[in-house]
């Protein structure tokens, strides 16, 4: 189990490095110059000159990579090329709001995906099994803001239960940040919960045909008795492997959700940046989005060895 574990560090790690090479390269070779774009074209050669050395662009390639990677260990990712204003605070408050909303959202997607998924494995011959799999399927097939623009149309404008948009932290006010959350992480978990529910039927089918499930029931336990205690565990390390994969398309569909909602979350930031051409922190935002990635595949990985005890002793 140790080699396992070290074995995966290591693969983490690694994959850390090749990640902010990669996004650096990248940002390094797109056409125009961050300096320009902060001045206007209208701005002497001189006057950009002195804003790249202010900015540390007029420094050799891998000193700026080292210097950025620096920071983003200790978090002091510089400033905004074009508002000057420090880029590290703005992270901090803007990913509280996005983690919320993507929590929220596989919370919801998990809650409704598992005992759905498992139902439909359970009456995959019956009329309301094949119903509740033609609903997953139409589930899959709607992309998250429309999901979105359809909860607004039918809970904020017709039934006027819910606000259509905006944001309040938690701590100002409980029950307002409640209702805006909402409809956002529902149009992000449903569409989640119907992919995931797909998974969740096929591991649970698996399941099923196997001989302990066999012997269980044998032995005069019910099938969902004998699901429960024998084979939902194994039926849970595929349906893992999907809830990190998952978890990363959250991400990048909040991208576009808070934009549906107006929500001021690491998403909005991006955008915005991508819109000013503000470089570094486009540069800083999708670092993060990628360690963010990295971290729950990690994690899922150490989530393997609790739920597999195979992998604890080193037996196939």
């Amino acid at each position: 189990m140790l080699l396992r574990l070290l074995r995966r560090t290591s693969v983490f790690l690694a994959s850390l490095v090749v990640s902010s090479i990669a996004v650096f390269g990248f940002m390094a070779v797109l056409p125009g110059d961050p300096a320009r774009v902060a001045l206007g074209v209208d701005a002497s050669a001189s006057a950009v000159r002195r804003l790249r050395a202010e900015f540390g662009l007029d420094r050799p390639l891998v000193n700026q990579y080292a210097s950025w990677v620096h920071g983003l260990v200790t978090f002091h990712l510089g400033d905004s090329y074009v508002s000057r204003a420090a880029i590290g605070p703005q992270i901090a408050d803007r990913i509280q709001v996005t983690l919320w909303l993507a929590v929220t959202a596989m919370v919801i997607a998990v809650v409704i995906a598992v005992p759905v998924g498992t139902v439909m494995a359970m009456r995959h011959r019956r009329l309301s099994g094949l119903l509740l799999s033609g609903l997953s399927q139409v589930g899959v097939a709607v992309p998250a803001f429309l999901a979105g623009i359809l909860l607004i149309t039918l809970f904020a404008v017709r039934l006027r239960w819910l606000p259509a948009n905006g944001w309040t932290p938690p701590a100002a006010n409980p029950r307002m940040f409640f209702e805006q959350l909402v409809l956002p992480a529902f149009s992000l978990g449903v569409v989640q919960a119907a992919v995931l529910t797909r998974y969740v039927r096929s591991a649970v089918l698996d399941v099923l045909r196997e001989d302990y499930l066999r012997t269980a029931r044998a032995k005069g336990l019910r099938p969902a008795q004998a699901l429960v205690r024998h084979g939902l565990r194994n039926a849970a390390i595929p349906v893992v492997t999907m809830l990190a994969l998952q978890l990363a398309t959250l991400l990048v569909g909040a991208v576009v959700v808070e934009r549906v909602f107006v929500i001021p979350g690491l998403g909005s930031l991006l955008l915005d940046s991508v819109a000013n051409r503000d470089l570094i922190v486009v540069q800083d935002v999708v670092m993060i989005l990628v360690v963010a990635v990295l971290v729950v595949n990690f994690a899922v990985d150490l989530l393997y060895v609790a739920i597999d005890p195979r992998l604890r002793t080193g037996t196939s």
